[in-house]
């Protein structure tokens, strides 16, 4: 027996006790697979903060439904759609958190200038930016796929299964998401690639 096959098993059997409401087993499953959903959540969000609240979230969430994964798929499989879901409607709330802002700050006149200062406030802003670039100014099936491959590193038919779609079309996201972000470094920040070659 592979030992793939092993940990699938393993991951199988906990799955069934912490459906039977067996804390432990849900203990566990949690220790496995916390760090790979925080890391999902920060690819989606591009921020830790957010990506712990994401995180949180998907805990909260896999404690509830448990009971709904049927076995169809392998466990990662659906405990990423949890986090998609859960990065989601955080992405949802803070729109809409943003638009009540923005008419707040319409309503109130001027904001104040940033105590940190002027300096530090730009840099911020520019990493943020980076982030933004990064992950938000793909398209969404690009965004996950370059995160599925390059962030996470699982191969394309592995991805394929979590998307449900071909292999090759997973490469073919995969080689424009590579594509988009080179021109957006190169465009936004060419020092980052300053003496090096094509």
């Amino acid at each position: 027996m592979s030992e793939p096959t092993r940990i699938d098993e393993s991951i199988a059997a906990l799955v069934r006790r912490a459906q039977a409401g067996e804390e432990a087993a849900f203990e566990t499953l949690v220790r496995r697979h916390y760090e790979q959903v925080h890391r999902w959540a920060l690819a989606r969000t591009g921020d830790r903060d957010d990506a712990d609240d994401v995180t949180q979230e998907v805990l909260v969430r896999l404690h509830r439904h448990i009971g709904g994964f049927d076995g169809r798929s392998q466990f990662t499989t659906w405990l990423y759609q949890v986090t998609r879901s859960a990065a989601a409607d955080l992405h949802r709330k803070r729109a809409r958190r943003d638009r009540l802002a923005l008419k707040l700050n319409r309503e109130s006149g001027p904001a104040a200038h940033d105590p940190r200062g002027e300096a530090d406030a730009a840099d911020e802003r520019r990493a943020a930016g980076l982030v933004r670039t990064f992950l938000e100014e793909l398209s969404e099936r690009q965004r996950e796929v370059f995160d599925l491959c390059d962030l996470q590193g699982l191969g394309a038919v592995e991805v394929s299964a979590m998307l449900k779609m071909e292999p090759v079309t997973v490469r073919s996201h995969l080689f424009r998401a590579r594509k988009a972000i080179r021109r957006k470094i190169l465009e936004n920040c060419p020092e980052l690639v300053e003496g090096y070659g094509d």
